[in-house]
């Protein structure tokens, strides 16, 4: 135990921050707030603890060994519930203190997501926020590496615990102009011929656009690919085709927002870089819990 605490768990710590930096000791040791020359000497200990090579220089950078990566991933977890451990005793003495690091996607900027954050700052103006808007993978894997203590994410993830919050219908966004915006719902397979507008492949609405669409009997022929979903609507409302996106209470004049017969959902989950929570970040996660109930 006394090499764990003393030894084992700062060298861990360092081959994670290692990993996480793509192999440059500079971003990984100012991640850890120490100089390079202890990051260094941390990873060569682990090396010698461990007896086995753990990283190669390649230029500036550093490499690790797949034994390294492996080993790295496999106590991320460990030393992340170790670090809300020791939070969790260290901040009970003021609970209405101290940082959550927040994530939630790029779709969620707007309404009722700032609304609630403003209202939880008002409620506990004592704990600092620290924002991230991204991507939902971009969010997946800040969790994972303890980026992030909590995140909206869509949908919600493997392997991390999550509580599921709330639903987005997914509805046809078309111009104002277009021969079915006055329908009171439709059919996918009644936009087969459409130019569609989606996100990259790597999202996670790009791909239930295709499965639906493959459900409905076609291929969605994708004449855009853009990341934003506020410049695809504006590009809906300029003609330049169709898209299957989220209900918003906002929509973008020229657009309308026609429902598609059949279910068309996605679950909106809160996620958490661990099972043990530190009190501020419970406090937050209790709270959009409670809001979404």
């Amino acid at each position: 135990m006394d090499q764990w605490t003393v030894e084992l768990a700062p060298q861990l710590r360092a081959l994670t921050a290692l990993a996480d930096h793509d192999g440059f000791m500079t971003g990984a040791a100012d991640a850890l707030g120490i100089p390079q020359s202890s990051m260094s000497r941390r990873v060569h200990a682990l090396e010698q603890t461990l007896r086995i090579p753990l990283i190669s220089r390649d230029g500036r950078a550093v490499r690790l060994t797949p034994a390294a990566r492996r080993l790295a991933e496999t106590v991320r977890a460990p030393l992340a519930e170790l670090e809300a451990a020791v939070a969790d005793v260290t901040d009970d003495a003021d609970p209405e203190h101290g940082t959550v690091r927040f994530g939630f996607p790029l779709t969620m900027g707007h309404g009722a997501v700032p609304d609630l954050l403003a209202d939880f700052n008002r409620s506990h103006p004592g704990i600092r926020l620290q924002l991230k808007q991204a991507h939902g993978a971009e969010l997946v894997d800040d969790l994972r590496r303890g980026d992030l203590d909590l995140a909206l994410t869509i949908p919600p993830p493997d392997g991390l615990p999550h509580t599921v919050i709330a639903t987005q219908e997914i509805r046809a966004t078309l111009p104002t102009a277009h021969r079915l915006a006055a329908s009171s719902s439709i059919d996918l397979a009644e936009i087969a011929g459409d130019r569609f507008i989606a996100n990259p492949t790597t999202y996670n609405l790009r791909l239930m656009t295709e499965t639906w669409c493959r459900a409905a009997g076609f291929d969605p022929q994708i004449g855009v690919e853009i990341t934003e979903f506020a410049t695809v609507r504006e590009l809906i409302a300029r003609g330049l085709g169709v898209a299957l996106l989220p209900v918003t209470d906002d929509p973008t004049d020229g657009t309308v927002q026609v429902p598609l017969s059949g279910e068309h959902r996605r679950a909106v989950g809160l996620a958490s870089a661990t099972a043990r929570l530190a009190p501020a970040a419970r406090r937050l996660s209790d709270f959009i819990v409670q809001r979404s109930g």
